[in-house]
């Protein structure tokens, strides 16, 4: 492997001393670099070593990476105080006219909600809305989640004073449309929700979909048919789903759903951890006590529900690889939708 690294060393070299601008520049660091990069896809096969051989030839290609690395910051320099020396030196011709005001794009986790809520609705469904600052019996007690229960460490609640809580999902409008609602009912509750979490996938705040069906006689045979119209119809009647059995405490049986990944084509990558699966909601049917809980009788009714992240579909769907792209204005992503 050494000698091959060496040589795409000494050839991304002259290729990145043979850049007259930035653009070319960035092809030159997307070719080596990038995620089908000549380099990545080394790093990438170092896993195929014999164990002995992984090491040495895992530090010499990174060698390799920090040079090539080096070498673009550099010419990158370079090339920038060229730029900015020839737009420096450009005349202005101050009798042409103005720029006008740009125009604005739609944000992508707007344009996906909209799909979303367009392709339920098309399935009989209905919005109904709740507050963002709730009350702890709506977003907890009533869903089945008592003041001991575990369920509510994995949430990492926003508490406010007056004893509300920023919703951590949107169950809550459940528990409000069951209680001033008869069956039958098939309802979706998109909006904004709030949790302590922050990473390459999660926010502190971002967008839910919860939906429900409340009626005589639902079964997991109508979850299952929903959920695989919505996502067939959201991604292509060519996608793989799967149903995996899980727990949440508002629901029983409960089950997480996974899509064959979209970067990957289901073949194994590491966005899927290489199982060529993503998960991308969590469902079930309404526990008992919920209906109870909303003053029905769940020997007479039954139900399902389900909640889907809007910026976990929105990444898959435009295969974006960090949640932070949504939220820092940058107009150069934002233009592109």
């Amino acid at each position: 492997m050494e000698p091959s690294a060496s040589q795409l060393l000494e050839k991304a070299k002259t290729e990145i001393k043979a850049a007259q601008d930035l653009d070319s520049l960035d092809q030159v660091r997307i070719a080596y670099l990038g995620r089908k990069g000549s380099l990545t896809k080394l790093l990438t096969s170092i896993k195929d070593l014999p164990a002995e051989e992984r090491r040495s030839a895992g530090q010499g290609l990174n060698k390799v990476k920090v040079e090539l690395e080096r070498l673009l910051d550099a010419r990158g320099v370079e090339l920038g105080a060229r730029e900015q020396e020839a737009e420096r030196s450009r005349k202005i011709d101050v009798t042409l006219p103005g720029f006008g005001p740009g125009r604005g794009s739609r944000h992508p986790v707007g344009i996906v909600m909209e799909e979303m809520v367009a392709i339920l609705e098309g399935m009989g469904f209905w919005v109904e809305e709740g507050p963002d600052a709730e009350t702890d019996f709506h977003n907890f007690t009533a869903l089945n989640i008592l003041p001991d229960h575990p369920a509510r460490d994995m949430h990492a609640t926003f508490y406010l004073d007056g004893g509300l809580l920023l919703r951590t999902h949107t169950s809550p409008v459940q528990i409000r449309a069951m209680s001033k609602l008869k069956p039958p009912l098939r309802v979706i509750s998109p909006g904004r929700v709030y949790r302590c979490d922050a990473d390459v996938s999660h926010s502190p705040m971002f967008h839910q979909v919860e939906g429900f069906m409340v009626d005589k006689h639902i079964t997991f045979a109508h979850l299952k048919g929903v959920l695989m119209e919505f996502l067939q119809t959201f991604f292509g009647k060519e996608l793989k789903v799967r149903f995996r059995p899980s727990y949440f405490p508002f629901t029983e049986p409960s089950a997480e759903v996974d899509i064959s990944c979209q970067i990957c084509a289901g073949e194994g990558c590491p966005a899927c951890k290489q199982s060529g699966w993503m998960e991308v909601l969590g469902s079930g049917m309404i526990h008992p006590q919920v209906l109870i809980n909303v003053g029905y009788d769940p020997e007479q009714v039954t139900g399902f529900a389900f909640g889907m992240g809007v910026e976990r579909l929105t990444m898959l769907k435009y295969r974006i690889d960090h949640i932070r792209m949504f939220y820092e204005g940058d107009l150069r992503f934002l233009k592109q939708f």
